[in-house]
């Protein structure tokens, strides 16, 4: 009967990998990756004969890549942090 009792406090023992702090930057880096998308999007044409230049665009050329790579570099520093670490004063 111990060894089930050992195998119950390793298991309440275990945690998350991350801390909250990181969780709370990765979900900040997802939602900046998913606006990149999204303002990435559209720009077509209803009739594929007739072709639309708004798809070359600031938005969708410039501006949406910049943002999802921003978000890519939320998501390094994301998992990169140390939530241990304590502020030097």
């Amino acid at each position: 009967m111990s060894k089930s009792k050992h195998q119950k406090d390793v298991v309440a023992q275990q945690s998350f990998v991350f801390g909250k702090k990181n969780y709370t930057f990765m979900a900040i880096g997802m939602a900046v990756i998913a606006l990149g998308f999204i303002l990435m999007a559209g720009g077509g044409s209803d009739d594929p004969n007739v072709f639309n230049p708004e798809i070359y665009n600031f938005r969708r050329i410039r501006l949406a890549p910049a943002i999802v790579l921003l978000g890519f570099g939320i998501e390094v520093y994301a998992i990169l942090l140390n939530p241990d670490q304590k502020k030097k004063s």
